[in-house]
């Protein structure tokens, strides 16, 4: 879904197809741990990704970057920056290695990059985050909530603007302002679980991005 958010905004990313791909291919860790539910005993639900076990969680993430990066370098620098964004002020001994070592691929991959790319980075980086940012808003509310918060503290900004999210209907998300030419329609397939990791059903949730 943050793949498709990225392909359809106005002003694209440069170089644009590593980007793009960075975006619809940052959680491809989850890939292999999505296989098989996880049920999180303490809270009486399924693990998500805020506190799957971390002896689990940590090298699905290296996996993931090393494929993305094994397709794309660039797009593995991009992704290798978000996982390692969010363990800045890790504490834990194997949060800190995971962190130190995605630091020296990226150093790494950096020493590659054509001057032009690696001067747009940043701002790349940046425009992975709010294409993930969306779709974790849209993943974690329910659809046409009144009261649902960003996923990030600082919200939805990018390239100097801030984005509001309004729901406008119980299926259709409206942004302000618009970055997107045109509306659009998003699928967000999903399955039903139980304790017993028995499957109660799957559908498909069906939204639409307005102008």
């Amino acid at each position: 879904m943050a793949g498709e958010l990225a392909r359809r905004w106005e002003v694209g990313p440069e170089p644009f197809e590593s980007t793009v791909y960075a975006v619809a291919n940052h959680d491809l860790a989850w890939r292999e741990p999505d296989r098989e539910v996880l049920w999180n005993e303490v809270k009486d639900r399924p693990y998500s990704f805020m506190d799957y076990p971390l002896h689990l969680k940590l090298p699905a993430q290296k996996w993931g970057i090393d494929q993305v990066e094994d397709h794309d370098p660039y797009a593995g620098c991009l992704c290798s920056m978000h996982y390692a964004r969010f363990l800045l002020d890790a504490e834990l001994p194997e949060e800190i290695a995971f962190r130190d070592a995605e630091f020296e691929r990226q150093e790494g991959l950096r020493e590659g990059m054509p001057e032009r790319d690696l001067e747009n980075l940043e701002r790349n980086f940046h425009f992975l985050r709010v294409c993930e940012g969306i779709s974790l808003f849209l993943c974690l509310n329910e659809p046409g909530g009144g009261d649902n918060p960003p996923p990030y503290p600082g919200g939805f900004e990018f390239g100097g603007t801030r984005f509001g999210l309004t729901w406008q209907d119980g299926r259709t998300l409206g942004l302000d302002p618009n970055p997107f030419p045109e509306p659009f329609r998003i699928e967000i397939p999903y399955r039903v679980v139980g304790r017993d990791q028995r499957p109660l059903g799957s559908d498909i949730l069906e939204l639409r991005i307005t102008c």
